[in-house]
């Protein structure tokens, strides 16, 4: 008699939003890898190597996640390796300089 295999377990990835707690994955959009904004006053090619050139590391990184009912950005800690998110925050928790309204704008790429 041969038994039938062991049913597959299909469980879904949870990311946790600081604003609206732990959501679905499919609720958020990637943003891709956090790098420090150069300062005003560099050259074309460092706003080149910031927008266009990612370390695409293995292990710890810091990303950018937008929850899209809300439009919240955060950042997230997660292993590449492993894919497992470690921590999501705020982003000022990062950048506590910057008041909430100019990350805000800085993220949706606005500009005075």
């Amino acid at each position: 008699m041969k038994l039938a295999p062991p049913p597959r377990v299909i469980s879904m990835k949870i990311l946790d939003c600081p604003l609206n707690g732990p959501r679905n994955i499919s609720e958020f959009t990637y943003g891709g890898e956090y790098h420090p904004m150069p300062a005003d006053d560099v050259d074309s090619r460092a706003w080149a190597e910031y927008v266009f050139f990612h370390d695409n590391q293995a292990g710890l990184v810091i990303e950018w996640w937008c929850h899209n009912a809300t439009s919240c950005w955060f950042l997230a800690e997660r292993n590449t390796v492993t894919d497992q998110v470690l921590r999501t925050f705020n982003v000022d928790e990062l950048l506590p300089e910057l008041p909430t309204a100019e990350l805000a704008s800085t993220v949706a790429g606005e500009s005075d």
